[in-house]
């Protein structure tokens, strides 16, 4: 009966809390800060990128949504440009129903050169209030957040894609502009939680 009183109690203050989190970090607020390890192995730790680099891009990903794998070619060759300017673009899959064995494979068939890490217990996801893959996030070489949103608004034809966001916002950075349009909205599929 007393554990289960505490058990009630605990998830009714964590209920409370979580309205706190719930929106994410505003863009201009720091980035919440946090260390994993790569599907290689290697420990990442955004404080340590965000001074190294002229940004960091975190894309929340996935290996079975629809949408996400429509923009597996955009990903990857966004970040292979950028990646030559000085920005760092870090993949975070947080979905509890793909294995890191998944990622790692979905990685290498799709030509993934970039940071690539598993999220477990959806800790990131729920740090920025993520809720889609495809999700963006810009935390610049200050630790705070520059832009958040989508890639752009056109998953289904690339060709005819109006909006490019996600390059809009990088050439402002790469140029030392403020971000004209720092939140857009991002789409896709529900990250699948613990």
């Amino acid at each position: 009966m007393k554990a289960s009183r505490a058990l009630s109690s605990l998830l009714l203050t964590a209920a409370l809390a979580a309205p706190a989190l719930a929106d994410g970090p505003a863009i201009g607020a720091p980035a919440p800060t946090f260390q994993l390890t790569t599907i290689e192995g290697k420990s990442f730790s955004l404080a340590d990128a965000e001074k190294a680099n002229k940004a960091v891009v975190l894309m929340f990903i996935a290996t079975k949504c629809p949408v996400s794998n429509a923009y597996n070619d955009r990903m990857r060759d966004i970040a292979n440009e950028y990646g030559k300017k000085g920005i760092l673009f870090v993949g975070i899959n947080s979905n509890n129903t793909e294995p890191e064995s998944e990622v790692k494979s979905h990685a290498k068939e799709h030509g993934f050169a970039f940071t690539l890490v598993k999220d477990p217990g959806n800790k990131v996801a729920d740090l920025y209030n993520a809720q889609h893959t495809p999700e963006i996030f810009i935390v610049g070489p200050d630790g705070k957040l520059l832009y958040h949103g989508r890639i752009d608004e056109n998953q289904q034809e690339p060709a005819k894609v109006s909006s490019p966001d996600l390059k809009n916002a990088l050439n402002e950075i790469l140029a030392g502009q403020p971000i004209a349009k720092a939140e857009t909205k991002a789409f896709g599929c529900s990250i699948k939680r613990v």
